[in-house]
């Protein structure tokens, strides 16, 4: 069965030029049929799909448009063509703690992003100590994330969104997060997704984690479908981008 369908998905931005500084410019531009944006194409025809209950990789240079798929996958942002289908509740790992609000207590921001995220108060009252003891922060749990270093943030918002109890997870660059201690505990959890039947999307440049948990994954470049199978296959490809 499959948790995620992609048919045909572009997604194209515009990139404004520089502006003209004068009316007589930007007449003659319009005469000569200029605008004033060039099409910037992020994606361009992508179909794949994934099996509920699979790990999948994303891997790409910078700018080949994983996070772009990913966030359309999450409908964060929407394709200007083509199709996404997806099976099940869906965990973003994308921007992590987009709603939080640093005047406010770690304890209170659980709360507010895991409505966010879809999740009931009993829930997440029922989660909380979870939640705290996953992110390491329990002695921090009044403070103002104001106060929170870069990495204590980070590893809040993703222990929420641990807890979330989705079916579909898209992670972009978790294992990123934390010192190493705690992106073992991140690839620990991971394991246990996996070992619960949950599907997952990893977009990182991490190519051992790929090796590792994927046994298929999509390389892209410059927005376009490269190689797609195999994850020993797809990531050759990769090492020959150079």
């Amino acid at each position: 069965m499959e948790a995620i369908t992609v048919n045909n998905v572009s997604k194209n931005f515009r990139i404004p030029h520089e502006r003209k500084t004068t009316v007589f410019q930007n007449i003659v531009g319009i005469l000569k049929g200029q605008t004033g944006y060039e099409q910037f194409w992020a994606l361009k025809d992508i179909s794949f799909s994934v099996q509920k209950g699979e790990t999948f990789g994303i891997i790409g240079k910078n700018g080949s448009g994983k996070s772009t798929l990913l966030k359309i996958l999450a409908k964060v942002m929407y394709p200007d063509s083509g199709a996404v289908a997806t099976q099940g509740k869906i965990a973003p790992f994308l921007e992590l703690g987009v709603g939080f609000q640093s005047e406010m207590s770690a304890r209170e921001n659980v709360f507010i992003y895991s409505s966010i995220l879809g999740i009931s108060q009993k829930q997440t009252r029922k989660n909380y100590d979870d939640i705290f003891e996953f992110a390491e922060l329990k002695r921090f749990e009044d403070m103002k994330l104001k106060n929170f270093s870069s990495g204590m943030y980070t590893r809040l918002a993703f222990a929420t969104a641990v807890y979330s109890n989705p079916e579909i997870l898209l992670m972009d660059e978790v294992l990123a997060v934390g010192d190493e201690a705690f992106q073992n505990k991140c690839m620990d959890k991971i394991n246990e997704f996996r070992s619960q039947g949950k599907t997952i999307v990893l977009v990182t440049h991490a190519t051992d984690a790929v090796k590792k948990l994927c046994s298929r994954s999509l390389l892209l470049n410059n927005g376009t479908m490269v190689s797609i199978g195999d994850s020993a296959k797809v990531l050759d490809a990769y090492h020959a981008l150079g």
